[in-house]
């Protein structure tokens, strides 16, 4: 039987550690967008935070972002986790806003 090895990050500072959430590859009018154009109309990444900065006890989270948010950050920023692509660590200065996202029926 194969072993599997998780990974767990734990970001010190005021630091969260965020996954990349998929792209949309259509416009809100319907039409495909090509890979090359998706990459220049997109100048920020949605995110959703996975793991934040606590304090030494693991109670108090001192990174100023609720675990489990959505959050908008920078495209060029953070630094990527070597084992997975979508995961990120970023300074909690760096994020530019934490999302709502509401489903309208």
């Amino acid at each position: 039987m194969r072993k599997k090895i998780i990974k767990r990050v734990n970001p010190l500072g005021m630091r969260v550690v965020v996954q990349i959430l998929p792209d949309i590859d259509r416009t809100e009018s319907g039409l495909y967008l090509p890979e090359g154009a998706k990459g220049r109309l997109q100048e920020s990444l949605l995110a959703k935070v996975i793991e934040v900065a606590t304090t030494p006890d693991d109670k108090t989270n001192i990174s100023g972002i609720p675990k489990g948010s959505f959050v908008l950050i920078p495209k060029d920023k953070g630094v990527k986790v070597d084992w997975d692509d979508s995961l990120r660590i970023i300074e909690s200065s760096e994020i530019l806003a934490i999302v709502e996202i509401e489903e309208i029926v």
